[in-house]
C-alpha cells in the first residue's frame, strides 16, 4: 500500500496548518483527497456575494488539487455544504463552474445543508476527491 503524502498548500493552507493542524489534501498512490475548501482568499476574508463565495472555493480546490499534482479534470467526487438552504443562484453556479472546471465530465456529487461552517462568515465549503490518471 502506498504510504499518504498530506499536502499543505501555500497560503491559507499553511496558516490553516499553523493555526488548526490540519492538511489542505492527502494523496494516496493515484488518488487525492481534499478537505473542505471555503471562498476565502489567503487572509481568509470571505466574499459578500454567494455567487464570489463559491467562485472562490473552487479556486481553492484547483490550487489544492495542483499542489497534489492534480486538476479539476481528474475529479471524481463532490461533496459541498451549505449554510441557509439551496436558494437557486446556489445551484445555478455551481452548476455554471462545474461545467467551466470539468466540460468533458460530470462527477457524482452530494450537497449537504448544515447549521455552520469553520468560519463564521462561511456560507459554503467544498471537498473533492481526485483520481490521476
Amino acid at each position: 500500500m502506498d504510504k499518504p503524502e498530506f499536502i499543505v498548500t501555500p497560503g491559507f493552507g499553511e496558516t490553516f496548518r499553523q493555526a488548526l493542524h490540519f492538511s489542505t489534501a492527502v494523496k494516496i498512490g493515484n488518488r487525492v483527497e481534499t478537505s473542505g475548501q471555503g471562498g476565502w482568499n489567503d487572509d481568509l476574508k470571505i466574499p459578500e456575494a454567494i455567487e464570489e463565495e463559491i467562485a472562490a472555493a473552487f479556486r481553492n480546490i484547483e490550487l489544492v488539487l495542483a499542489a497534489a499534482g492534480a486538476t479539476w479534470e481528474h475529479v471524481i467526487h463532490v461533496n459541498t455544504y451549505h449554510v441557509g438552504g439551496f436558494p437557486p443562484v446556489v445551484n445555478e453556479t455551481i452548476v455554471k463552474l462545474y461545467r467551466q472546471y470539468m466540460p468533458s465530465h460530470a462527477p457524482v456529487w452530494t450537497q449537504v445543508g448544515v447549521e455552520a461552517l469553520g468560519l463564521p462568515a462561511m456560507r459554503f465549503e467544498i471537498r473533492v476527491t481526485a483520481i490521476i490518471q
